[in-house]
């Protein structure tokens, strides 16, 4: 059993890389397009004037240290002396003050130094994830700072890769259940025209909210995409599989037939006369329905051409007989058999080449 939505490639992660220093923009090491891991450099921004910065700030921490160093000797000194009552203690109490200022001064230099060499590391740009590099956004050469509002380069990624994907609030209650009981629910990605499967993917999650103005409930599921079938902001269709029943039996959808007071097909009988057997189907998945009443494995039933019976009706079953003619079909637990043709006594009445059976008195 499948519930289907419509959905869209996310990617889980997208960054947009940009300058935290101001500068020339040196070198770029990256190809557009290409994927890059995690740590491995992207882009150099000239960090000479910043090189310039950590060399005065460590000249200015060596002067600084020098004069703490000098002013703690001299505040040694001047406790001795007070002990001695040499001097008075005013001047003990102005020379501490003054350690503690040239320590604050010394502090100061130090985190100088830090931000410089922290603007030398910025100076050198690398890729904050594993991801698809898109369009280069800056080129070689031009001034970028720290304030600019566009990005230097653009990465997502792409492996893995999530879709989000829309249900309707009505079948929230089945997946909650599921997914509370600890289940990991299969989601299978198809392209626009359902017709390929792109991708296999896991639930991960659910919204926290419905959208009122839709009555749809907001889900993402997470792929392995090593192969690179899903691209980003690509639109798919998503089936997520809810469950999975086992032992059933199958009958053509083609082969039931419906109208105002029950569900029935055309059973054909083993003396080659076909019967209306009302019958009772469940999940309905592709070409094949669920029979929970009415019929059992190893039946054969009409399949095209039922306009042309009625109770009673002699026919011939030719099991795999061509596909252009009126079928009947046997099935069962294992799938289903392509069949027969329905027959009629009169002359010309023979269906796209279907064989009458022949009548009972001859």
């Amino acid at each position: 059993m499948y519930f289907t939505g419509l959905g869209n490639v996310v990617p889980i992660y997208t960054v947009s890389v940009k300058s935290r220093v101001d500068g020339e923009l040196m070198k770029v090491y990256f190809k557009e397009g290409e994927l890059v891991h995690q740590g491995d450099p992207l882009v150099e921004i000239d960090p000479r004037p910043y090189q310039v910065q950590l060399t005065q700030a460590e000249g200015q921490l060596t002067r600084d240290q020098a004069l703490l160093e000098n002013a703690r000797l001299d505040l040694k000194r001047y406790q001795t002396l007070l002990t001695q009552n040499a001097i008075p203690e005013q001047q003990v109490a102005t020379q501490e003050a003054l350690v503690k200022q040239d320590e604050g001064i010394v502090r100061t230099d130090e985190g100088q130094i830090a931000s410089a060499k922290l603007n030398i590391v910025y100076s050198h740009i690398t890729a904050p994830i594993t991801g698809r590099i898109g369009l280069r956004l800056v080129d070689p050469g031009n001034i970028v700072h720290a304030a600019d509002t566009n990005a230097l380069l653009v990465i997502t990624q792409v492996d893995p890769i999530s879709v989000i994907f829309t249900l309707a609030e009505d079948q929230l209650p089945t997946v909650e259940q599921k997914l509370l009981s600890g289940q990991r629910l299969v989601v299978d990605a198809y392209d626009r025209a359902s017709n390929a499967k792109l991708a296999q993917g896991i639930l991960q999650t659910v919204d926290n909210q419905i959208d009122p103005t839709t009555g749809t409930l907001r889900l993402r599921a997470n792929f392995d995409n090593s192969r690179g079938t899903l691209f980003p902001n690509q639109f798919v269709n998503v089936r997520l599989l809810v469950q999975l029943k086992e032992a059933v039996t199958l009958v053509p959808t083609a082969a039931v037939q419906r109208n105002n007071q029950t569900t029935y097909v055309f059973l054909v009988k083993p003396d080659q006369s076909v019967t209306v057997r009302a019958m009772k189907v469940g999940t309905s998945e592709g070409d094949d329905s669920e029979v929970t009443s009415g019929l059992a494995p190893g039946d054969t039933v009409v399949m095209t051409g039922v306009d042309k019976l009625q109770e009673g009706t002699k026919v011939t079953a030719h099991l795999g007989a061509e596909p252009t003619g009126p079928a009947m079909t046997s099935f069962g637990v294992a799938g289903t058999l392509p069949a027969t043709a329905p027959a009629s006594g009169k002359r010309g009445s023979n269906p796209q080449g279907a064989r009458p059976a022949r009548p009972a008195n001859k």
